[in-house]
């Protein structure tokens, strides 16, 4: 069996359910550490000398290794050295992101000189879908359907001249470069009022975001506009909220996983707010008990015509709404396999990767 390589967090749940798998199928596994790496070890250097596969997995379980691509990142920018977050606390994503850009380059270019490696996601490829903005108008450039873009986004005063310039009082403002709904915000407005809902949580002292895993709807204009202007300081974009099909008392998107451009691993997640990400106290549900035979198949098909968008990304997670047959894509994440217990034709993600 070939052996997998890992850049990752050795106790984070990624690296954990691979392991599993590996162990199962008898898959040597090598896990190599984020901040081990970013401080110049010559560990993944080595264990890439040998025939291998290779995979990255995001450093954000490891407050050094965030740590580290944040200071990265920072003099990328030309900016002084940040102070490390708190726990939770949504800042710098920009600079976050310059530092990881950074780092995937450096990747490239090791692999280059490493040709026995064989990357399961290609590092620019990883680039690609982290910088969420691009990525939409990635796929849109290959005709795939997503939410319609507004555009970046400066600030609360920016975003109410978007809304009354394309006559909308409903749109999601999404941290450009987040995760797992991390700085997302489903705004409305309407009859004198506005809520804005989201997991960013506006600290005491009015200066400070935190991520957390309660939704949180704020309705007074001055922590609207504070919350809005803080995200979108880190990097933003709008885009139009479309409704999501129901299911009993909510209603729910789709995650689909595909393999090679194949749509694998699938499962709705339903719930009644805004954001239905599993980890939002959303449920799982089997898309085949929600949805007719046409809305699957455009499901399965518009999941794997989006992977072609990125061809040298082995695995790719997209979050979908379908309704009457018609796919539009919300997200493309090259992280997007983590859903521990989901099974696809007796296997989960972690097993399915590694046949």
């Amino acid at each position: 069996m070939t052996r997998w390589v890992v850049l990752g967090v050795g106790d984070g749940k990624r690296a954990r359910g691979l392991q599993a798998a590996a162990a199962t199928a008898g898959v040597p596994v090598q896990v190599v550490e984020w901040r081990d790496w970013l401080a110049g070890s010559p560990a993944l250097p080595d264990a890439l000398r040998t025939p291998c596969r290779f995979k990255v997995e995001p450093p954000g379980d490891d407050p050094q290794a965030h740590l580290a691509l944040l200071h990265l990142g920072c003099e990328r920018l030309g900016r002084a050295p940040c102070p490390a977050p708190e726990r939770g606390e949504l800042v710098g994503a920009d600079a976050w992101f310059a530092g990881f850009e950074a780092a995937m380059q450096r990747l490239t270019a090791l692999l280059a000189e490493r040709p026995l490696a064989e990357p399961v996601n290609a590092p620019d490829e990883i680039v690609a879908m982290t910088d969420k903005l691009l990525c939409q108008q990635r796929l849109r450039e290959h005709g795939i359907a997503t939410a319609p873009l507004l555009g970046a986004v400066d600030g609360y005063d920016h975003l109410v001249a978007m809304l009354d310039r394309e006559d909308l009082d409903r749109v999601f403002v999404k941290s450009r470069y987040g995760s797992s709904a991390a700085g997302v915000i489903a705004y409305r407005r309407g009859a004198g009022r506005q809520q804005a809902t989201t997991s960013a949580l506006l600290h005491d002292d009015g200066q400070r975001l935190f991520n957390v895993k309660r939704l949180r709807a704020y309705q007074r204009p001055d922590e609207i506009r504070r919350v809005i202007d803080l995200v979108a300081a880190q990097g933003a974009y709008v885009e139009a909220w479309l409704p999501k099909p129901r299911a009993g008392s909510g209603h729910f998107d789709l995650r689909v996983v595909t393999f090679a451009a194949r749509a694998a691993h699938r499962v709705a997640r339903v719930g009644q707010r805004p954001m239905t990400n599993l980890h939002l106290d959303s449920e799982r549900a089997d898309p085949a008990r929600l949805m007719p035979s046409h809305d699957l198949s455009a499901m399965e098909a518009t999941a794997e015509q989006a992977a072609r968008v990125f061809p040298r990304a082995g695995i790719v997670g997209f979050d979908l709404v379908v309704r009457r047959g018609e796919a539009r894509v919300l997200e493309a994440n090259a992280f997007g396999d983590l859903l521990p217990g989901l099974l696809w034709q007796g296997r989960d993600t972690y097993a399915t990767a590694l046949t």
